[in-house]
């Protein structure tokens, strides 16, 4: 038998109610640190609950910076995701898995306590 790789998808949105700092800029910073810690948090719940959760290793806030256009009222996060592809899995749907972070996050308006920028989040792309 071969043995799973590890693959790796993006997950890109905006937060409209986390002010952009520069202080997010600094991976080395407080206020990045802590952010990324809770972005990771709710990610991975989010991605453990959905159709790849079974083989879901995790995600990692990578970015963050101003929102769209010079917005900085807004947050822009990025973040990679970790799964284990199987020999016999298909390969990952991000359409489907789109879709399944839209119905979880109530149309891409909400995770946890930030609200997003409902046409923000790209899945792989």
């Amino acid at each position: 038998t071969t043995a799973a790789t590890l693959e790796h998808f993006t997950v890109n949105f905006t937060i409209t109610n986390l002010p952009y700092s520069s202080d997010l800029e600094n991976p080395d910073s407080a206020r990045f640190r802590a952010t990324r810690r809770v972005m990771n948090m709710m990610l991975d719940r989010l991605m453990k609950d959905s159709s790849i959760g079974p083989a879901f290793h995790g995600c990692e806030t990578t970015d963050c910076r101003y929102g769209p256009g010079s917005d900085r009222d807004q947050t822009r996060v990025d973040a990679v995701c970790t799964y284990s592809k199987e020999p016999w899995a298909a390969p990952l749907d991000r359409v489907g898995l789109y879709h399944q972070v839209s119905n979880k996050t109530r149309g891409i308006t909400q995770l946890g306590p930030y609200s997003l920028d409902k046409d923000s989040l790209y899945v792989n792309g």
